[in-house]
């Protein structure tokens, strides 16, 4: 580093709140620059980013570290003439940054004196760039208390960090906390801002010092009144551009100046009508930008392994829901297999042709609940006209489904009918029935079987209609809609209102639909229970991980599509009054 302690940045100028002798050279001290506080405005077209980047070549010129934030894309100018690491969000940056790199950008600045431009313009996320700049900021300030090296900080449209209204967010705090306590770490910051109404007087108020271009605006004018005078606020409405209305703590004085045009590219210049040509700039280390991209590298590699694990777990996940509803399809089959069992055996140990189909229901259910209550038990006898007891065998089963279901997923899981053996039904494992009925190949006995078999069907059917005459089934309910009520009625409340979602909305994904319903993020629940509907044939899945409501598609296809469009439409709706009305969302 140079043994410079002065650097010339301007010359005196004449007119109003200047001196009688202009031309004299204004030089501000290094080691104030470098820990204070200054700051510099002006309207756009002034001379106020001329004055910082003259400001950073003479610094620069001189070996002094510092950190621009640039918010415009002005400064990469400054490469024409300075090996200066450019950082940002763009590939017109030397390399690409993000927060997880601050811990390296205030090494490389404070610890190996690095020049740095922070281009925080090409980032599009306007919250990855505060996040970036607060977390530079704070280790320039965490790494300065141990470091103890002059270092400047050289702030960008200032107003956008620290406003004077509004709340501030953790860039500002962090800004406002280096301008208060900076400078006994050896840390200072300049803010640059064409709009000082805007700025936050508490940063203003506490500048070591401060250059006042050109102000045309009245309320900026008046701060100027407010901290130089009203003869000077009148005055900076006319300063030409370069000049401008110096104040300093060291000087105790204000002098008017013109300041030195900046030797690098113009950047930031308002694009005219001339050709534009980009000059050649230097390239840093390519030490430095390996660190960088060490941990750019670091940072992809950890990103990847996120996502191949979250991949996983998605796979995972499905196929536990895939797993869990094979197994609750595993026990509606063994379910209905058994209710099919209890039926048959039921008709076989004796039918009662005059029972009423209400009856039949209330014995089978007392079956497959088990001994009643003693109360209970006396009703059920004396409601089915009979005082005989019957002893069903052990099962997990519920009553609720069509008696025609459980014969189709018997008639699939296989019914053994041993034509010569004594046990009367083999089924998933139930229980054999014992009352002395059997297969056993005779003629007669067959013909009672098949009659008990349909009249167990008639009658199942019956009570499910609401009716004790068969007939009324093909008129009150008809057997499609009776069968899709049935099925319906067997699932919970959740997937009700899954299926009530997609009628609603129309195609959606699983988890929205449980969350329409009332339940919460749980892939494997959702996709188990959306698992339920698309089996029924309830929805299908339209693509995209979407599905989408097809209870007329079903009507339609349960009746062998011998129903007209007005029919469907018809037993579908009596579908939906009977079971999903008032399933809306949770």
């Amino acid at each position: 580093m140079a043994e410079t302690e002065h650097i010339t940045v301007a010359d005196t100028s004449a007119g109003p709140g200047g001196t009688e002798d202009p031309g004299q050279s204004v030089d501000i001290p290094v080691v104030e620059l470098l820990t204070g506080r200054g700051f510099i405005t002006g309207k756009s077209g002034s001379g106020k980013s001329n004055t910082a980047s003259v400001v950073a070549e003479k610094l620069l010129d001189n070996g002094f570290g510092l950190l621009v934030v640039d918010i415009d894309g002005e400064y990469y100018g400054l490469k024409e003439e300075y090996e200066i690491l450019h950082v940002g969000g763009d590939e017109e940056c030397d390399i690409q940054v993000t927060e997880e790199h601050a811990g390296k950008i205030a090494s490389l600045a404070l610890e190996q004196n690095v020049p740095i431009i922070l281009d925080v313009s090409s980032f599009l996320d306007e919250e990855e760039a505060e996040a970036l700049l607060t977390a530079v900021a704070k280790q320039l300030f965490a790494k300065a208390k141990k470091q103890k090296q002059p270092f400047l900080m050289l702030v960008e449209e200032c107003h956008e960090w620290i406003p004077e209204k509004g709340s501030m967010g953790e860039v500002g705090k962090m800004l406002i906390k280096i301008g208060k306590r900076g400078r006994k770490h050896g840390l200072g910051i300049v803010g640059i801002s064409q709009r000082p109404a805007d700025v936050k007087k508490d940063y203003i108020t506490q500048c070591d010092w401060l250059v006042w271009h050109r102000l045309t605006w009245n309320n900026d004018t008046k701060v100027v009144g407010r901290i130089l005078d009203n003869d000077y606020a009148d005055a900076v409405e006319d300063l030409d551009d370069g000049e401008a209305f110096m104040m300093t703590d060291w000087a105790e004085q204000v002098r008017r100046v013109q300041f030195h045009r900046k030797q690098t590219f113009d950047a930031g210049a308002t694009p005219g009508l001339d050709d534009f040509e980009r000059p050649e700039l230097k390239s840093v280390s390519e030490d430095l930008v390996s660190e960088l991209e060490t941990i750019s590298e670091e940072k992809q590699a950890t990103e990847n392994r996120i996502k191949e694990l979250r991949e996983e777990l998605d796979k995972k996940n499905s196929r536990i829901a895939e797993l869990e509803t094979e197994l609750q399809d595993a026990r509606d089959l063994q379910r209905m297999a058994e209710q099919f069992t209890e039926a048959l055996v039921g008709h076989v140990e004796g039918y009662n042709p005059g029972r009423t189909a209400q009856e039949e229901m209330r014995r089978q259910r007392e079956r497959l609940a088990g001994p009643p209550e003693e109360d209970d038990a006396a009703a059920a006898n004396g409601s089915a006209g009979t005082d005989e007891t019957e002893e069903a065998p052990p099962s997990d089963a519920t009553s609720g489904g069509g008696f025609g279901d459980a014969f189709s997923a018997f008639s699939d899981d296989g019914v053994a009918m041993n034509g010569g053996s004594d046990d009367a039904v083999v089924t998933n494992g139930a229980a054999p029935a014992t009352n002395g009925a059997s297969t056993n190949g005779h003629a007669d006995e067959e013909s009672d079987a098949d009659a008990a078999l349909a009249a167990a069907m008639a009658a199942v059917d019956d009570a499910e209609s609401g009716d004790d005459s068969p007939a009324s089934d093909a008129t009150d309910r008809p057997a499609v809609v009776a069968a899709v009520v049935a099925d319906l009625t067997e699932m919970n409340d959740k997937t009700l209102r899954m299926l009530a979602y997609y009628r609603e909305h129309g195609p959606g994904t699983p988890l929205n639909a449980q969350f329409s319903a009332g339940g919460d993020g749980d892939r494997t629940a959702a996709y188990a229970r959306n698992r339920t509907l698309r089996l029924r044939g309830l929805v299908e899945h339209v693509g995209r991980g979407k599905y989408d409501y097809r209870l007329r598609d079903l009507v339609s296809e349960e009746s062998d599509e011998t129903l007209d469009e007005s029919t469907i439409e018809d037993y579908a709706t009596r579908i939906e009054r009977d079971v999903l009305d008032g399933h809306g969302e949770a």
